[in-house]
């Protein structure tokens, strides 16, 4: 059996992150990542501190939700736009 490793996408201290909305595709929300523990991840954004809970799905590529979880949150995912 053979075994493969897959490059998994992590949060990273001064990566500078984006997204966009999903009511109005021209709002770019842009995100600093200041620090991260194994569990929490934290965001600078427009000089407001976050502290976030890092979530992983299937592939095993970190996210996470920078305002809260509700149905048109914004996902800020370690492979973003840099």
């Amino acid at each position: 059996m053979t075994t493969t490793t897959t490059n998994t996408a992590t949060f990273t201290a001064d990566d500078e992150l984006a997204c966009r909305s999903i009511g109005d595709h021209n709002c770019i929300y842009r995100f600093t990542v200041l620090g991260r523990t194994a569990k929490f991840v934290t965001l600078a954004h427009y000089g407001k501190t976050l502290r976030v809970g890092i979530k992983v799905d299937r592939d095993g590529n970190e996210f996470c939700y920078p305002f809260g979880s509700y149905s048109m949150a914004p996902t800020l995912r370690a492979t973003g736009n840099r």
